[in-house]
């Protein structure tokens, strides 16, 4: 994997915790408006954002795909997706505790595994 390639990988991990928060504020948001469900649909600012988001990340992430093997490329997802409680804990307060460090432990492990296989791979 080159550096170029690593750099979109991450950056695609990190565009992740980005689309949740968009949602989660979305979803906030969605309980203070009034009307009918379509009225609320199209007038939540934060859900069209996180839908333009959603559409900008998934070319990203097809682009990817196109210079990455995808058992490469996924395994940076799961960098992302442990974020995400981490940005919930700090942006709405949600509540977290010493379970959330294990297990994003347990999974950077996991990612560092993956990654040390996919390195044996490219050397035969």
């Amino acid at each position: 994997m080159t550096l170029k390639d690593a750099l979109l990988c991450g950056g695609f991990s990190l565009a992740l915790p980005v689309g949740q928060t968009l949602f989660k504020f979305a979803a906030v948001n969605n309980a203070k408006l009034q009307g009918p469900l379509l009225v609320k649909l199209v007038t939540n600012v934060p859900l069209l954002g996180a839908f333009a988001w959603y559409g900008l990340t998934a070319l990203f992430w097809f682009y990817i795909l196109t210079r990455v093997p995808l058992s490469t490329a996924y395994a940076f997802s799961i960098v992302g997706s442990g974020l995400v409680p981490l940005v919930a804990w700090l942006v709405f307060k949600e509540p977290l505790d010493w379970r959330f460090a294990l297990g994003y432990l347990i999974m950077l492990v996991g990612f560092g595994v993956i990654m040390q296989g996919q390195q044996a791979l490219s050397r035969v």
